[in-house]
């Protein structure tokens, strides 16, 4: 499985009125994380467009364990799980000092076809030989 880790602190424009990170913000960090997921695989934003595909989020789970707080560091790990039919990223939030899990999440992408709005219920090829790249 591929992987990647980015690490993120909590600032004062992520709180709530309860002084911890809002829920919404949660999706602001698994993109940081899935970006640089994309990143290692060689397969972010700017490729997927010139596959003539966008790949909108058509899923996306999170489970809450403890709140995240200001100024922890986190550490966000992002981890492809499926790739041949869908994109399927698991996540993992933990703190970045003691590795205690606040947050798992899951996202799941499906490749549609930019000019025609189809859903493509098979990968395309480039995210498939970038992955085999990216595997070896």
């Amino acid at each position: 499985m591929i992987s990647a880790t980015t690490e993120i602190k909590a600032q004062f424009y992520d709180l709530d009125p309860m002084n911890i990170v809002w829920h919404g913000n949660y999706a602001r960090f698994l993109e940081q994380a899935r970006c640089d997921l994309l990143d290692l695989i060689g397969f972010n934003y700017v490729q997927m467009a010139a596959t003539d595909h966008a790949w909108p989020i058509v899923d996306m789970r999170t489970k809450y364990v403890r709140p995240i707080r200001f100024g922890q560091r986190i550490a966000v790990t992002a981890t492809l799980v499926e790739w041949e039919n869908r994109l399927r990223i698991d996540y993992r939030i933990a703190d970045a000092e003691t590795g205690e899990v606040l947050t798992k999440a899951q996202t799941t992408q499906m490749a549609v076809h930019i000019r025609t709005g189809e859903t493509a219920f098979e990968s395309p090829a480039p995210l498939l030989d970038a992955v085999r790249k990216a595997s070896a």
